[in-house]
């Protein structure tokens, strides 16, 4: 197998959220949210596309990483924008060989070369710490709520990066799905998984 990463093109949406679909589907909850999740980022402001990337096998997309930018909020209301990425999805055949390692490690060379501060997820800590994920209470950063839990976590993409920023994060509404929206949404989608 040989997996190459490229950036993803329109003509890809339909087909990458039926992965991302696929690849979520009642994982967290009945059914899943993810692929409502990517088709609002990429219609929001937020949305990075140079930060957007497929991973194929021959001509079959198996992949998907896209990146956001979110903000911490000072308790003086300075805003800092960070990254936070996700979904990062990965076709169910082709979980467990290395191919979401690939997406993540080269598009966060790719966000340090454009001049990001920090990327801030909710993920698995036992996975993500391999690629240098510490738990976001460390840097005195915490989320909407003020709250914070192992799987919220910062990858600074420079030493100090990170140094006198300390508040709140925040990420895109697009985020942030209701029932009826993922309901709507699904009807799209013919396979069922």
């Amino acid at each position: 197998m040989n997996i190459i990463l490229k950036k993803e093109e329109e003509k890809d949406f339909i087909e990458v959220e039926s992965l991302t679909r696929k690849a979520f589907w009642n994982v967290y909850r009945p059914g899943c949210c993810e692929h409502l999740v990517l088709h609002k980022l990429r219609e929001s402001q937020s949305f990075i596309p140079e930060l957007d990337f497929i991973a194929l096998d021959g001509k079959k997309i198996v992949g998907n990483i896209v990146y956001s930018k979110g903000e911490i909020v000072d308790s003086n209301k300075r805003r800092y924008e960070v990254l936070t990425f996700g979904p990062i999805s990965v076709l169910p055949a082709y979980q467990k060989m290395g191919i979401g390692s690939k997406l993540i490690k080269h598009t966060v060379m790719l966000a340090q070369n454009l001049g990001f501060k920090a990327v801030i997820i909710f993920g698995d800590p036992n996975y993500y710490k391999k690629f240098g994920f510490e738990n976001a209470e460390k840097f005195n950063i915490h989320t909407s709520d003020g709250s914070n839990f192992d799987a919220f976590m910062v990858k600074e993409l420079y030493k100090g990066s990170l140094d006198g920023i300390t508040g709140n994060f925040y990420e895109d509404s697009a985020f942030h799905v209701d029932d009826k929206e993922v309901e709507e949404f699904n009807k799209k989608f013919t396979n069922v998984n």
